[in-house]
């Protein structure tokens, strides 16, 4: 199983673009939106490229492989313009290929790791599991003490990262990797 994973696009078109490009390259199974898809929210200031409808026609040219969480900026107009389910806290998939690997998706604002600016608040999860979430803008790759056997996973920001770099994240053979735009 081939993932691409994203979050916080913020409704900045041009990244969100660099994004579409990058799923066409990597050709993923399914593309995880980790929510804050559209609306920039009252605590970012506008990306230079914010045009929502525009991320709108380009996250709707791929509806049919996306499985989506709802950020903190979602309401319900975003769903009322997006061609697939995104008002979800949480959606899980399970990697058959990868000794049935629990893969937990997240925005980061209802469950989280606790990391940054994350809420702490773990669901309960199986060893060899992984809890994927966005909300911070922070690329993470790691384990968290006490949660063992739990691989915690940010993809960073499409549209306004917090360390200056645009990125996504791949999930491939078990394993998760960021890569810039």
């Amino acid at each position: 199983m081939k993932l691409i994973i994203a979050s916080d696009i913020h409704g900045a078109a041009d990244w969100c673009g660099r994004l579409m490009s990058a799923i066409e390259a990597e050709n993923p199974d399914c593309v995880v939106l980790l929510g804050d898809l559209l609306y920039h929210g009252p605590r970012n200031d506008l990306p230079a490229d914010y045009a929502p409808k525009r991320v709108i026609e380009m996250l709707n040219g791929i509806a049919d492989r996306v499985i989506a969480v709802r950020g903190n900026c979602e309401a319900e107009v975003d769903q009322m313009v997006l061609d697939f389910p995104c008002m979800a806290d949480h959606n899980i998939l399970v990697d058959p290929a990868s000794d049935n690997k629990t893969l937990f998706f997240t925005h980061g604002h209802v469950y989280g790791p606790g990391l940054h600016n994350s809420v702490d608040n773990w669901p309960a999860l199986p060893a060899n599991s992984a809890l994927v979430y966005g909300h911070t803008h922070k690329k993470v790759l790691q384990e968290v003490e006490g949660h063992e056997g739990v691989c915690v996973f940010n993809p960073g920001s499409v549209g306004i990262p917090k360390d200056g770099t645009h990125s996504f994240g791949v999930y491939e053979d078990g394993a998760f990797e960021h890569r810039l735009l």
